[in-house]
């Protein structure tokens, strides 16, 4: 993928009503299930008026197809997080409570600017505080756990924080929607910082948790990058692993496609800063996929492939800031007309 190609706030000032035109009710002919996972990156989700944006996005797939959301933390606040558990860890606790602080005070300044009405502000900020004073409580003793359990517990709080504000941001576009802990149904391995899912169990608690709101008409956020062992512990999958967590929370609830929301049109044969040959890739299988990341592409984590793969997942890569481009299909072969289509919808 190409860096950052983050368009200017002023083309989508009008938050919520920016639209797909007609572009993802094209896509949406591929579902069979009626069901789409979107993942939405920290950039995407940087401040209140990207999150209303990313929320317009939402509501225009939910008027033909039922959307599960999966988020990351706001860009920066996981590595935030992370240098607070170092100051933990060296028992500097002053110093990590008042980063604490901030970070609470930063995501109410997100909830201000989503200007909601008294009686939903006041319920999201009960949360929030709730949030923040958990995160507050990790950081205000000694740790009574390893410092790889802390680490995994203390940076959950991003996706947390940010999962709360975007159903937030939905409800404040009309898009009826639950904030979901990953953590109720993922289940890990207690390899804190790189946990391992246990696929099949995972599978069967998520639908249990998740098919009941989206056969209600809600929307689930659910964080990414979180899950639990079996005795509740709080582990992470690993750095950058939010895209998986977007295939797993697919998979989970049997969607057909999952868009993973970024800053970049989509995957490009090398990096366009740097090479003027680069072009973007419309269209890959997962085996080109795969070698695209072998060979030291950044396309996707690697064990979103082989998931999507498994059940045939169509997965795009997408611009929330440029949303009217296709951006890369990745995924079983198309018919000629969709080929054709799907050229045409590049142009």
């Amino acid at each position: 993928m190409s860096p950052e190609n983050v368009q200017e706030e002023a083309q989508y000032e009008d938050q919520c009503g920016r639209m797909f035109t007609g572009t993802y009710a094209e896509l949406a002919l591929e579902s069979q299930s009626g069901v789409v996972a979107f993942k939405f990156g920290g950039t995407s989700l940087l401040g209140a008026k990207r999150m209303l944006h990313a929320a317009g996005l939402v509501k225009s797939a939910a008027q033909t197809a039922r959307v599960v959301v999966v988020v990351s933390a706001m860009k920066g606040v996981t590595d935030q997080l992370l240098a607070l558990a170092k100051l933990v860890d060296s028992g500097n606790l002053a110093d990590a409570k008042r980063k604490a602080d901030a970070l609470l005070r930063a995501h109410s300044d997100v909830l201000a600017e989503l200007q909601l009405d008294e009686l939903d502000h006041q319920r999201v900020w009960n949360d929030l505080r709730l949030l923040g004073r958990d995160l507050l409580h990790e950081v205000s003793a000694p740790p009574r756990v390893s410092s790889e359990a802390l680490h995994d517990s203390l940076a959950s709080f991003g996706e947390r924080f940010s999962a709360r504000l975007f159903a937030a941001a939905l409800d404040a576009c009309d898009v009826p929607s639950a904030p979901v802990a990953s953590s109720e149904f993922v289940l890990t391995c207690d390899t804190f910082r790189d946990a391992k899912p246990d696929l099949a169990e995972t599978r069967e608690r998520g639908r249990d948790v998740l098919q009941p709101l989206l056969e209600s008409g809600l929307v689930p956020v659910v964080t990414g990058f979180v899950g639990a062992t079996r005795d509740g512990r709080v582990t992470t999958l690993g750095r950058n692993s939010s895209d998986y967590s977007g295939a797993i929370i697919a998979h989970v609830v049997n969607a057909d496609e999952l868009v993973i929301w970024t800053d970049v049109d989509g995957v490009f044969t090398a990096n366009p800063n740097e090479s003027r040959e680069a072009r973007l890739l419309h269209q890959l299988s997962y085996e080109e996929a795969h070698a695209l990341a072998a060979a030291g592409a950044k396309v996707l984590h690697e064990d979103v492939l082989p998931l999507a793969a498994e059940s045939e997942m169509v997965v795009w890569v997408r611009n929330t800031f440029n949303p009217e481009f296709r951006g890369t299909r990745i995924g079983p072969a198309m018919n000629r007309m969709a080929q054709e289509n799907l050229q045409r919808g590049d142009a």
